[in-house]
């Protein structure tokens, strides 16, 4: 190996690190073959998901069946040897093992020794399979301490070798008599779960409608390969645990709007009595009509009326907070956006641009017509309880740290490129610049700079009005025009609730979702994203596929994937599905079509799987090893730095240790 001296002598100071933990020649050695056999397994299997909503039910058990794969892999194994009903309790079994076996042993007779047994001998199998095209080293990583040195030991053995058998079956029979059976089952499906996903992307919109994100966060704690494009509703919690009153009070309102109040009191402690109070007291004549909330619960009258109250009552909070906001802010141009100083209070019209519109409800107790966007000082009080409820949530402050730490704007994933809703376009389709912070970008730097800034909300080092302009741009990511995360010309929240005139509800969306099918816009992002290879992709969710109605999830010619189906139970009956993930394993794509589920409890009792059906198949002509991802290319440049070490040492340009 023939190396330029100038070039060693500029890589010394790295390759006396690197000998620090490869301390000689058979130790570099070692590692080189280690990452060169590496790169010839076949990669690992990506899930996407976006707009899962707090549906934490459906995307937990999506999960645990990697949408469908476990099952597969069960029927190709056991295709000969098991019912459809066998097939079916195995799959239930590794999906929820500590409740299936709760169950199971509930209704057994007798002596559970032979279930056990039959059990683990299927399990096995399974296990080996999944765990195939990763080395043993990832595996063992994987398993749980207690029991790794056990599952090794039967993952590498083959229990129909004659040589083999006995000791096969004598470990089998030792885990059931030493009363281990139901603990190790449980490991090596939890198991399982893990190896059958590698790496996790979650394109945003974890919040809001439905009642589990704190679950579905407490769920993401406790995994190692996994990143968030973060979406608008995101951006808004985020907002909110910053301390941005306007987005607090926008976070409250969708809760109240799809009566979810589980999130936010059992899940992260905020108290809603005050607002409850306040909502009583000033709201106690007004039906509130067109504030009942929007839900698939059933609630009796008296729950009904006070969610609509205080559904209300935040409501007009936030347009207060929000205009407030826009006046503080005039270069977000957003000044034309008036709801409350639009009303003609003596007629109880709406007037915009002279015209007219009759209105669906005229009670503003809370609105002085000559000061409308004023918090009175009831208000302002409530409004200070909130802020402090959710500034000093300790789960909500660490769920938004996970947000931080595992999340941006977008991500660059093995020639995919992710975001969760647009990038802002001209109407020609080049890149529009964006003002941010008295600066203009545009593409891959605006999101850059988007993601660099915001994060300073959170950092107490900064002077306070630096901070307080980072939260309150997290109100623009939700509702500002040039919004990466919202893109539409202006949010219709006002129209909605108060004017009858539904012209008024419209959104004009951005030049994004305009273009976004002509295969040269695409082509156009991924290139200013730096994105390369044959086979590359935009892949990003925010708004729903309407399958029912015969839209394609695949656009432009391939090159744009939409997988937001409408996880959320709202958007079911709009939709026609309840959501979309994409899988794409060494072999290529598939993206998968979910039915609506059910619930956790139907699926454990009946043994009900989500119904998937693989709607989009792109095989990609050749197996992707690990060579071929972006991993690869890590590797391969630690190993060129690798034989850098060995040839110095072979050379005495560094010595052994």
């Amino acid at each position: 190996m023939n190396m330029n001296p100038k070039t060693m002598e500029a890589d010394m100071r790295l390759l006396e690190i690197l000998s620090q933990t490869f301390p000689d020649i058979q130790s570099a050695s070692t590692e080189i073959i280690n990452l060169e056999s590496i790169l010839n397994l076949p990669k690992g299997t990506e899930h996407f998901v976006a707009d899962v909503h707090g549906e934490h039910e459906a995307f937990l058990h999506i999960l645990r069946n990697a949408s469908g794969n476990i099952k597969r892999k069960v029927k190709e194994l056991f295709a000969e040897s098991l019912t459809e009903k066998e097939v079916r309790e195995l799959c239930t079994l590794i999906y929820y093992p500590e409740k299936k076996l709760e169950m199971i042993k509930e209704r057994a007779d007798g002596n559970l020794s032979r279930y056990y047994a039959v059990t683990l001998f299927r399990l096995i199998p399974v296990l080996q399979s999944v765990s195939s095209k990763y080395t043993r080293s990832k595996v063992r990583k994987a398993l749980p301490r207690q029991f790794a040195y056990i599952i090794e030991e039967l993952l590498h053995e083959n229990p129909m070798d004659d040589d083999k058998e006995a000791y096969f079956q004598r470990i089998i029979e030792t885990i059931i008599q030493t009363g281990q059976a139901q603990n190790f089952i449980t490991a090596i499906c939890n198991v399982i779960q893990r190896l059958s996903i590698d790496q996790l992307h979650i394109l945003g919109d974890i919040f809001d409608r439905g009642p589990g994100a704190h679950i579905i966060m407490d769920y993401l704690l406790t995994r190692e390969n996994f990143d968030i494009q973060w979406g608008n509703h995101d951006a808004l919690w985020m907002g909110a645990a910053a301390g941005c009153d306007p987005c607090i009070a926008t976070v409250l309102r969708l809760s109240l709007r799809f009566g979810n109040m589980a999130t936010l009191e059992e899940g992260y402690g905020i108290n809603l009595l005050p607002l409850a109070t306040f909502a009583m007291e000033y709201y106690a004549e007004d039906p509130c009509t067109e504030f009942i909330p929007h839900t698939d619960k059933p609630l009796d009258e008296k729950t009904t009326r006070l969610i609509a109250q205080m559904h209300k009552a935040i409501s007009i909070i936030q347009f207060k907070l929000e205009a407030q906001t826009r006046l503080n802010y005039p270069e977000w141009e957003m000044s034309n956006r008036g709801t409350l100083e639009n009303i003609d209070f003596a007629t109880g019209v709406y007037i915009r641009e002279g015209q007219e519109y009759r209105m669906k409800d005229t009670t503003f107790p809370t609105v002085d017509p000559k000061d409308p966007y004023r918090l009175s000082p009831e208000e302002e009080d409530l409004v200070g309880k909130l802020h402090h409820s959710f500034r000093i949530s300790e789960k909500l402050q660490k769920h938004i740290r996970c947000l931080l730490s595992h999340g941006c704007m977008y991500g660059i994933f093995n020639g995919n490129l992710l975001f969760h809703a647009s990038i802002p376009l001209n109407e020609d389709g080049t890149l529009k610049e964006v003002a941010l912070n008295g600066k203009r970008y545009k593409g891959k730097e605006l999101m850059h700079h988007i993601g660099m800034y915001i994060r300073t909300a959170f950092e107490n080092d900064l002077p306070k009005a630096e901070r307080q302009k980072a939260r309150d741009y997290f109100w623009y990511l939700w509702c500002g025009p040039d919004s990466p995360l919202f893109d539409k010309d202006r949010m219709t929240t006002f129209e909605r609730y108060f004017l009858t005139d539904q012209t008024l509800y419209h959104e004009e969306k951005g030049n994004y979702y305009k273009l976004r099918e002509k295969p040269e816009i695409c082509d156009r992002i991924l290139d200013a994203f730096g994105v390369k290879g044959a086979n590359r992709h935009i892949i990003n969710g925010h708004v729903p596929v309407h399958a029912s109605q015969g839209e394609n999830p695949i656009k432009a010619d391939g090159r744009l994937m939409v997988i937001d189906g409408g996880f959320a139970k709202a958007y079911h009956d709009t939709t026609g599905i309840a959501g979309y993930t994409l899988v794409y394993h060494s072999r290529g794509f598939l993206l998968i079509q979910h039915e609506p589920f059910t619930s956790t409890r139907q699926a454990i009792i009946n043994e009900t799987d989500i119904k998937s059906s693989t709607q989009i198949e792109v095989m990609t002509g050749k197996r992707v090893r690990v060579r071929d991802t972006d991993k690869g290319e890590i590797l391969q440049r630690q190993i060129k730095e690798l034989r850098e070490l060995l040839y110095a040492y072979q050379h005495g340009i560094i010595k052994e240790k």
